[in-house]
């Protein structure tokens, strides 16, 4: 049920785009305001029709400018989250998910609602529920109608962070239950980074790179239409014990990380995301530091930028984190792939929702 996208037109921006999201696989549609994410996602539920394009679902053609066919929004079976949720306000619940259907159920409303966790608010109406458990109504509205491609715009951006941190769990956690290809739309890299199996940068309408998260987040171009800031890297571990001084054990790879206070039981699997500008790079284990995480690891490449900085890939196990670190410090250090080095986090610079839990498997 793979879907299949491509797209060029002159307005209402300039937009050639290309690309395939398998099942069950997460792609994250990320760029700045006005870089067509939304133009595209509008395309492949039919409310808008480019120049030349064509969508397919599972083999099945929905558009398809040059053979002239598409088919109306109705006939496409496409779930869609809006930003703003778009509920009916007179309807609870439950009666918003049986609106989606072909016909309404309301033991099926109900087995839903208890997929995003609202099993016992299907009576309410939107007014009745916070921001959080009306997205959760919208998400499950969009599951109502059996899709073949789940689309969500900016899901999260009309929520607070506390509760976005929420969702992000049971966002990943739903992700067991879905077998179709889902196009996430977000200007928010550590959302991208944190949800998605692989993601596709847009500017100006155009492709600047898309492949696995890991892939995109090496890539110097997509970094600086992203913001060189976000830059990041995963790195899984296991919360291993919760200390009396108010900080998590994890364990990692490449040894123990302590951050602050994990809302998660020991035993969890989760992923981290280090901010590339927050890790610093030794030659020796260093001693004497305030900073309570030092891991080991191994120089994998060295990618330049455009200004003074350059991106260190350290290899820790299996995986890597990237340090930012300027051209001066990485010659003075006389960095070249191959080195083994130490990098060095400060436990309060990982923030509370850059720890997230690990994503499931994919099942039917």
């Amino acid at each position: 049920m793979a879907l299949e996208v491509s797209a060029q037109a002159s307005a209402p921006i300039p937009l050639d785009v290309a690309f395939r999201v398998a099942p069950g696989e997460l792609l994250a549609l990320v760029g700045h305001s006005g870089s067509g994410k939304t133009t595209l996602l509008r395309m492949i539920a039919g409310l808008w029709t480019p120049t030349q394009a064509r969508v397919a679902v599972n083999g099945k053609t929905w558009l398809d400018t040059r053979a002239r066919v598409n088919l109306a929004p109705h006939r496409r079976r496409v779930g869609l989250v809006f930003q703003n949720y778009a509920l009916f306000p007179h309807m609870s619940a439950a009666q918003n998910v049986m609106a989606a259907m072909d016909k309404p159920d309301p033991a099926e409303a109900g087995r839903i609602l208890d997929l995003v966790n609202l099993k016992d608010l299907g009576a309410r109406h939107p007014a009745q529920l916070s921001g959080g458990q009306q997205q959760r109504v919208a998400v499950a509205r969009a599951l109502a109608r059996r899709p073949q491609a789940l689309l969500l715009d900016e899901p999260f951006s009309a929520v607070d962070r506390a509760t976005r941190e929420k969702l992000y769990a049971e966002i990943i956690a739903l992700r067991a239950h879905l077998n179709m290809p889902v196009v996430l739309v977000t200007h928010d890299v550590n959302e991208a980074q944190l949800l998605a199996d692989r993601m596709l940068v847009i500017e100006s309408g155009r492709v600047l790179s898309q492949g696995t998260v890991a892939e995109v987040m090496a890539d110097a171009t997509a970094l600086r239409a992203m913001g060189i800031r976000e830059l990041a890297a995963l790195l899984p571990a296991t919360v291993a014990e919760h200390l009396p001084d108010g900080l998590t054990r994890l364990d990692t790879p490449s040894g123990p990380l302590f951050l602050p206070r994990v809302a998660s039981p020991p035993g969890t699997r989760v992923r981290v995301r280090i901010m590339a500008h927050e890790v610093i790079v030794a030659r020796t284990r260093p001693e004497g530091l305030s900073a309570q995480n030092i891991l080991a690891g191994t120089v994998a490449q060295i990618v330049p930028g455009q200004g003074p900085a350059v991106m260190v890939h350290i290899t820790v196990g299996a995986h890597e984190i990237i340090a930012r670190i300027t051209r001066r410090a990485a010659g003075q250090l006389a960095l070249r792939p191959g080195d083994p080095v130490h990098a060095i986090v400060k436990s309060m610079s990982v923030a509370r929702d850059h720890v997230t839990p690990a994503g499931a498997t994919i099942g039917d």
